[in-house]
């Protein structure tokens, strides 16, 4: 069974009655409530779940689009209003950390969002249900439907109380860095090089791999960083190598320092 929330161009399935309890559950643990619980159903809906259904259902995608829009404006207005001594470098940086997929999975996590997303056969087989990105697009797809269910000033209130913990911690230095890109920026900067990433070593079936990249900066080599994909492999061998680079740097001052 399938409706069209609000009158809204989607097609959502429409939950039954152990799915409406499921549904009511996330709302309580997330401290929201929706008018259609059709809407919130369909913001969990992945594509691969619609693929397997017989009857014609959109998937969470058009809303995990809107809802990035929406997550963007609501914490560009915080960071505006509320840190008014930042440059719009330093706020385009704490935004991009707290709208990262990183920070969106860490949030849908909390949630418990990867209980209740509907996924297909084959991607719960993959271990999709509990893949980042899934989380997190599933996170903004909740975001869009929000908005469309209740407005404005109900999302803001739920992106807020979520993010500014995360913003905090970003003001407080204590986030999971980017190494890659302070990587880098670092080596553009002293070098005028780039880091050169190679796969020294993969294993394991496509459904769980595991990569060994390690990271080559002019004539030395670090690494080798691990991780489920090449992503998190590069992340963690960028990390070595930045805090080596930039630890010998320190050491190098320190030294001057005490000469003079």
């Amino acid at each position: 069974m399938t409706s069209s929330p609000k009158g809204l161009p989607f097609t959502a399935p429409v939950p039954g009655a152990e799915r409406k309890k499921e549904l009511q559950l996330f709302q309580k643990h997330a401290q929201i409530r929706f008018k259609s619980l059709a809407l919130l159903n369909l913001a969990f809906c992945h594509r691969s779940f619609a693929n397997e259904q017989s009857g014609e259902i959109d998937n969470n995608e058009k809303l995990e689009f809107f809802g990035d829009s929406v997550l963007g404006l609501v914490v560009s207005e915080y960071l505006l209003t509320s840190l008014p001594d930042k440059s719009e470098g330093d706020m385009a940086k704490i935004k991009s950390h707290v709208v990262s997929e990183d920070s969106l999975a860490e949030i849908g996590r909390i949630l418990r969002v990867d209980n209740f997303i509907l996924i297909g056969k084959g991607e719960e087989y993959s271990g999709g249900r509990s893949k980042k990105a899934l989380i997190a697009d599933a996170m903004e797809a909740i975001i869009g439907a929000y908005y469309l269910d209740s407005g404005f000033k109900a999302v803001r209130t739920f992106i807020r109380n979520l993010l500014i913990p995360q913003i905090n911690t970003v003001l407080e230095d204590r986030h999971k860095k980017d190494y890659k890109t302070l990587l880098q920026e670092y080596v553009q900067k002293r070098f005028k090089n780039y880091p050169r990433y190679r796969i020294v070593h993969r294993k394991g079936p496509d459904h769980n791999r595991t990569f060994w990249i390690e990271v080559t900066i002019g004539k030395k080599t670090y690494g080798p960083g691990t991780g489920k994909n090449k992503k998190e492999a590069e992340q963690q061998v960028a990390g070595i190598a930045y805090k080596a680079l930039t630890e010998r740097h320190k050491g190098r001052q320190s030294s001057r320092s005490r000469v003079s």
